[in-house]
């Protein structure tokens, strides 16, 4: 068993709904880690050794979780959803490498960011490797649906990131063009993992269409914790800095909450941190405060219940299994985790 599925495992030793799911499809989770590691071999060094840097990170690997088990799911037999698997989290690894140089963070998985140990440009240029090796996976599968799917995904989490960007540090975005942020940068790929793993198997087109309300909701759901922990989780469980979000300008649904309910010394507050771009640990507490009054966690997290129940009413019209029922205990996991 390779050391990425230690970490991965590791990661998850005290979560019993996934183990449970990586019980059920170690073999080819086994195989699909084999398979990553094969792609990221190149004559320069340096392509190895930033992919193997930020893989070796132990990710959650819930994406290609999820194409392994909708592929179950929908009595797949044959062996491309390994390399569809593969594709998506390659996908997503590529994009973890872009994000930490856009956000200029410093840490990834509590350790130094890719482009903290190398630099700006091999990390941008190693996450384009990525990205086409991923798409290499996709055309060795012959399936014109999957590599269209994924093909749209790339494109359209690129289009969130670029929103992203168009709204960082302004503290008037909407709530509703924050979910439209996060439906492009992170649901729409939850959300083609879960439907690619259909696609390979022919289903039918209910089935189809049940995946990828699944796969959005759940990585709504997903976003939506990931934004309240960034304001009230512990650093050493979570692997980053608390208020990283804020710090590096980011308005997330807490303090877009917290901006429209407060009065007018926090709003000014608040307008002030961000229109200045003047952040730091002793505002970050100020903003916490504000948050705290408005109770702006606490409906963040209802919001993403709201989206868990939408993925778990999903997976109705499949039969009762073992992949079924583990998948509706990964959507309850999303949301009571601690990292």
């Amino acid at each position: 068993m390779g050391n990425v599925i230690k970490l991965v495992r590791n990661k998850y030793k005290n979560d019993e709904p996934i183990k449970e799911l990586l019980d059920l499809i170690d073999k080819d989770f086994i195989k699909v880690d084999e398979l990553i590691n094969k792609q990221v071999i190149s004559e320069i060094d340096r392509i190895p050794d930033i992919s193997n840097h930020i893989i070796n990170l132990g990710g959650k690997r819930l994406r290609p979780i999820l194409t392994l088990t909708t592929a179950k799911i929908c009595n797949y037999r044959g062996s491309m959803h390994i390399k569809l698997a593969a594709a998506v989290e390659l996908m997503h690894t590529a994009t973890l490498l872009h994000d930490d140089v856009v956000d200029e963070s410093d840490i990834r998985r509590g350790k130094s960011a890719s482009h903290k140990i190398w630099d700006n440009k091999s990390s941008i240029l190693v996450g384009d490797f990525l990205l086409g090796k991923a798409f290499q996976l996709m055309v060795e599968t012959k399936s014109l649906e999957c590599l269209k799917n994924l093909s749209n995904a790339s494109a359209r989490i690129a289009e969130g990131e670029v929103m992203q960007l168009i709204a960082s540090d302004n503290i008037k975005t909407t709530e509703d063009q924050y979910m439209k942020i996060i439906e492009s940068k992170t649901a729409e790929l939850f959300s083609t993992a879960c439907v690619v793993g259909a696609l390979i198997s022919k289903s039918k087109r209910e089935e189809i269409d049940a995946l990828i309300s699944f796969g959005k909701n759940l990585g709504i759901a997903f976003q939506l914790k990931d934004d309240a922990l960034d304001y009230y989780g512990e650093k050493n469980i979570l692997g980053k800095n608390i208020g990283d979000d804020f710090l590096e300008g980011k308005v997330t649904l807490p303090i877009i909450l917290a901006y429209r309910r407060g009065n007018n010394s926090e709003r000014e507050f608040l307008k002030n941190s961000f229109d200045n771009k003047i952040r730091n640990k002793d505002l970050l507490r100020k903003a916490i405060e504000i948050i705290d009054t408005h109770n702006t966690i606490e409906d963040t997290l209802e919001k993403a219940h709201h989206h868990g129940r939408i993925a778990k009413d999903a997976l109705g019209i499949f039969p009762n299994t073992k992949f079924k029922d583990s998948l509706m205990r990964l959507v309850d996991f999303s949301i009571i985790r601690a990292h």
